[in-house]
Formats: C-alpha cells, sequence, structure tokens
C-alpha cells in the first residue's frame, strides 16, 4: 500500500507485533513523522504507543544533535577566526597510586561529526568503548603516557603535561601541517610549547574534541591497568584501577608496593 507517498504495509492488516517489529528497523530520517502520523490514526492503543515511541526516538536524536552543536561552539568560533587544525587534549589517571598518567590528542574531522561525546567519567564502560572505536575510526589520534617512575621523578602536574607532550609529538606525523591551536582541559595549558593553547576548564564536558580526548586517555589507561592487574592480582588493579579505595590501601599494607607503584604519593609505602 502506498500511504503519502510512502511505501508503506497496510498497517490495519498487521498485529500489533508485527507493527513493533517494523518500526524497531525504522531509521530516524524526513519520513519517520509521516509514518508516525499514520501510526497515531489507528485506533489500537498498542500502535499507538509504537508511534509515541518513535516520537521520543526523534526527541531524542534531537536533544544529542544539539548537544554536538553547543559543544562545537568553540571550535566553530575558532575555524572563524582561521583555525583549522584544532587539537582537543585531556589525561586520565592524575589521581590513582599507580600505573600511568595516559594523555590523548585528537584532532575531530568536522565532516565525521561523531554524537554522543562527553567526559569519560560519565559515560558507562560500554559507551566508552564504543565511543574510543569511533573516535580512532573518524579522527586522528595521538596518545602519550609519563609512567609511575616519571611522575615520582617529575610530580603529577609536570608529568601530565610529559604525557601530553608525548601525545602532540604521537600525532603530529598524522597531520598535513602543524597544529593550529591546543584545547588542553583544565586551567593550565602545556609550558615550553610554540603552538598557540587555551585551557578550557570542564572542556571535556564542554567541547568535542577534548571530550574524544577524555575518551582515548580513559579507554587507554584502563586497558593498560588491565594488563598490570593479571601482572600484580593480589592490588586488585581490575576492580580499582590503581585508585586509593579501602582494599587497594589494604593490599599495599599487606604486600607493600609494587614497581608500579607512585612512591612519591602519601599512602604508598616505599
Amino acid at each position: 500500500m502506498k500511504n503519502n507517498n510512502l511505501d508503506l504495509p497496510e498497517f490495519s492488516q498487521l498485529t500489533v507485533k508485527e507493527v513493533k517489529n517494523f518500526a524497531a528497523e525504522l531509521k530516524i530520517d524526513k519520513n519517520l513523522p509521516e509514518i508516525i502520523k499514520i501510526l497515531n490514526q489507528d485506533s489500537r492503543k498498542g500502535v499507538q504507543k509504537v508511534a509515541a515511541r518513535l516520537q521520543r526516538k526523534i526527541k531524542q536524536q534531537q536533544q544529542i544533535e544539539a548537544k554536538w552543536e553547543r559543544m562545537n561552539a568553540v571550535d566553530a568560533e575558532l575555524r572563524t577566526q582561521g583555525h583549522q587544525i584544532i587539537v582537543g587534549l585531556d589525561e586520565a589517571g592524575r589521581g590513582p597510586l599507580a600505573g600511568p598518567v595516559v594523555a590523548a590528542a585528537v584532532v575531530l574531522d568536522p565532516e565525521a561529526k561523531i554524537y554522543e561525546l562527553d567526559d569519560s567519567k560519565k559515560l558507562s564502560k560500554k559507551k566508552r568503548e564504543t565511543l574510543f572505536s569511533k573516535i580512532k575510526a573518524r579522527a586522528k589520534v595521538g596518545i602519550g603516557k609519563a609512567t609511575s617512575s616519571e611522575i615520582d621523578k617529575y610530580n603529577i602536574r609536570e608529568a601530565t603535561f610529559v604525557a601530553m607532550k608525548r601525545a602532540v609529538k604521537d600525532l603530529l606525523p598524522q597531520l598535513a601541517a602543524n597544529p593550529d591551536i591546543l584545547l588542553v582541559d583544565g586551567n593550565a595549558v602545556i609550558p615550553e610549547l610554540t603552538v598557540a593553547q587555551k585551557s578550557i576548564i570542564n572542556g571535556d564536558a564542554d567541547v568535542n574534541a577534548i571530550a574524544a580526548a577524555s575518551i582515548i586517555a580513559k579507554v587507554t589507561r584502563d586497558n593498560i591497568i588491565f594488563e598490570y592487574a593479571e601482572k600484580f592480582p593480589q592490588y586488585n588493579f581490575k576492580s580499582n584501577k590503581g585508585y586509593g579505595t579501602a582494599e587497594h590501601i589494604a593490599a599495599l599494607e599487606k604486600y607493600g608496593s609494587s614497581p608500579i607503584h607512585r612512591k612519591s604519593f602519601g599512602r604508598v609505602p616505599e
């Protein structure tokens, strides 16, 4: 049957379950509002509920797209000023008692939008890993880390800057030219770099490129610490990821520190 120039089944001849199955395969496009209108004309409550779900699906997508636009505001403004290669920078692992601090530098493709980017800490493990794969496939990514021994040598703030510099260095060969500007999460820029920089507090929640970097850094560091969990099972890194949980502190008291512990941190024994 044709409904308003759309090739659709005769919904009145379908069971509610069949209508649900049909709706489950629908994509959000310009035809969906018309399909919802047709479904709402069906007298069956079950079919009308399907229409309501589809309407919510449209609203959710609109909210996702609006969030992307809001988080693209800094990037868009910089592009009007002539900046083209805009790098988002963030780190993961400043607070733990063990393992490296990991930084990521990301250049997003403005023509390949990645929706649902956010501060990695606000995302589920499954969502982070899904977005991690999308970012790696659609963006240019550099990764750097500073080891626990480097953290002990420099302090965590300086080691974080070391990791960020290494992330930028890792990114450079993938770029057609040098970066125009670095957008750094937090309240400080990276010292001793000649490229323009802008620090943005809460950037991982407000700027797409920084959010993408936070996801790359977080998933990368988690994968590193999970490898250490196999080598040092007594600390249960798979659960605490190196953070100072009560269980981790108890393990430190019982077993002492491992080679990946940050000896300069107060609760870590020599």
